[in-house]
């Protein structure tokens, strides 16, 4: 997810926008009407659960020029379900709820825990530096020294690294080419520090790439096997894993559009190698509910490690000049007075959203195959997760 999105959406969310507007409803590709095939299911009264009439209204109407489909869970005090759209445009198939995507950068809250984990166990020490556990990687005199813990919230002054293209036409022509972390990394260090650690909190993948190798080295294992091992397999997460350089995503799925040069093109199959422990995650609305659930409950991370996550440094956003709003894989929002902790992701056709408050009073998780994933997060977050928070 870029910068500028993030810092779109959590203007958006503390502002306390609302959706607004008037949602088209448009006919699907068979003809029927969209709202025919929208589905929701409400298990708690009004007065305590979502908002469930702006819930439904923000899927009606799919698909249409945001998005083709989306699916929403919300759990907490008054459960919610709801899924509109359709699975593929060609077909005109109806989306189902029981679906894998790409949750983009909320792969990065698996990260933090898997991280955290490991300074639980005794394997790392947030203390502990880039240098002392990647030895050789920064030149001495360049960069100075880069904790474990300024690698999860973001200070460790890393430039962003390499990548495959600037526009989305470019990184679309060279979607199945293999970009390693490793060369991702060497980019970043060949540009020198953008500040001092420690000096300002500036969003990127970098730092968790640089996490992602560290866990690799302390364990001996691969990141996709630890966080199996330590976190899906665990938590019954059946449909979460990392896929490496295969650009398919196994088991049911929605397709995903991006609108390239005013046509949706089909971007479902994509190589995201260059994302690793940052981004690169495939799953399920289930498998993040569960995922968060567990996390906030302290069954994933114990304290007093669990508290990183809910912990912002005490320094500026670089680019935003305000106080810094990330912590350990979350970010911390203020919606309708209520104080809520998550992370959205974007790939290219997949827009995610999982958050909560800290008492699980709370909990939304949703999946939107956008049309532009990575530019649309204030209005998408706005129409489909913050009527969750309503009441």
């Amino acid at each position: 997810m870029r910068a500028s999105l993030r810092t779109t959406v959590a203007a958006a969310l503390v502002l306390g926008l609302a959706a607004g507007g008037t949602l088209a409803s448009p006919a699907f590709a068979d003809g029927r009407p969209a709202a025919d095939t929208a589905t929701a299911t409400a298990t708690a009264a009004q007065s305590s659960g979502p908002d469930v009439e702006a819930l439904e209204t923000a899927l009606r109407g799919l698909p249409d020029q945001q998005a083709t489909a989306a699916l929403i869970r919300v759990g907490g005090n008054g459960t919610w379900q709801g899924v509109a759209g359709v699975s593929n445009l060609k077909t005109g198939a109806p989306a189902r709820d029981n679906v894998r995507f790409r949750a983009g950068s909320t792969t990065k809250i698996v990260t933090a825990a898997l991280t955290l984990r490991l300074v639980a166990d005794g394997t790392l020490d947030l203390d502990g530096t880039v240098q002392e556990y990647l030895p050789g990687l920064l030149p001495a005199g360049t960069f100075e020294p880069i904790t474990v813990r300024q690698l999860l919230n973001y200070t460790s002054g890393l430039k962003p690294g390499a990548a495959l293209g600037e526009t989305d036409e470019e990184l679309y022509a060279n979607r199945f080419k293999t970009l390693t972390p490793q060369e991702v990394l060497a980019a970043s260090v060949a540009a020198g520090p953008l500040h001092k650690p420690g000096e300002y909190q500036r969003y990127s993948n970098i730092h968790y790439t640089v996490l992602g190798l560290i866990i690799e080295k302390v364990t001996g294992d691969t990141f996709a096997h630890q966080a199996a091992q330590r976190i899906f397999r665990p938590l019954g997460m059946r449909d979460s894993y990392f896929p490496g350089s295969d650009p398919r995503i196994r088991g049911p799925h929605h397709r995903g559009y991006q609108e390239l040069n005013g046509e949706l093109v089909d971007v479902t199959e994509w190589n995201v190698t260059d994302r690793f422990a940052a981004g690169d995650m495939i799953s399920s609305a289930r498998d993040l509910e569960r995922f968060m659930v567990a996390l906030f409950r302290g069954r994933i991370v114990p304290e007093p490690q669990l508290k990183e996550m809910f912990t912002r440094p005490s320094v500026d956003d670089i680019e935003t000049g305000e106080a810094a709003t990330m912590a350990a894989g979350l970010q911390r929002y203020k919606i309708n007075g209520k104080v809520v902790w998550g992370k959205t992701g974007a790939r290219p056709g997949f827009h995610t959203v999982i958050a909560a408050t800290p008492d699980l009073s709370r909990t939304v998780v949703y999946s939107v195959n956008a049309t532009d994933a990575h530019r649309d997060g204030g209005p998408l977050a706005m129409r489909f997760a913050f009527p969750a928070f309503n009441q």
